[in-house]
């Protein structure tokens, strides 16, 4: 099979009110909105890695109550992200948690949703996702 080209990637988390989560991805996460289609808002998080949230009675997939989903952010500052969630009270702040692979943290959106924000140790490994 020939190789198809892949311009980007977009992930879609699925909300009872999308309206509700927004101004967490917009002002919070200053995620920048690249496309309002109403039903759907999608957010560039970094170059080609694009973000979704869909209303979720209208959308592909419905809602759940409770979300198995995690969005990674990949980023070298992970105690100046940390510092910034603390001030802005999100849902289920970990501390920064220091494995042998990463260092990261988790948080919720305003709806359940899970977020981590991670950075690779090993620069080799780090390098993949840049």
């Amino acid at each position: 099979m020939t190789d198809l080209p892949k311009e980007c990637a977009i992930t879609f988390f699925y909300y009872e009110d999308i309206h509700a989560v927004a101004p967490f991805y917009e002002n919070v996460l200053d995620f920048e909105l690249v496309l309002d289609q109403g039903m759907a808002r999608i957010y560039r998080i970094s170059g080609n890695a694009y973000f979704g949230i869909v209303d979720g009675n209208k959308g592909h997939i419905r809602h759940q109550p409770k979300s198995a989903a995690l969005l990674t952010i990949v980023t070298e500052e992970v105690a100046a992200w940390h510092e910034k969630l603390k001030e802005t009270d999100v849902i289920g702040l970990s501390e920064i948690l220091r494995g042998n692979y990463c260092e990261h943290f988790f948080f919720e959106d305003p709806a359940g949703y899970a977020i981590e924000i991670q950075r690779f140790h090993n620069p080799d490994v780090a390098k993949l996702f840049k």
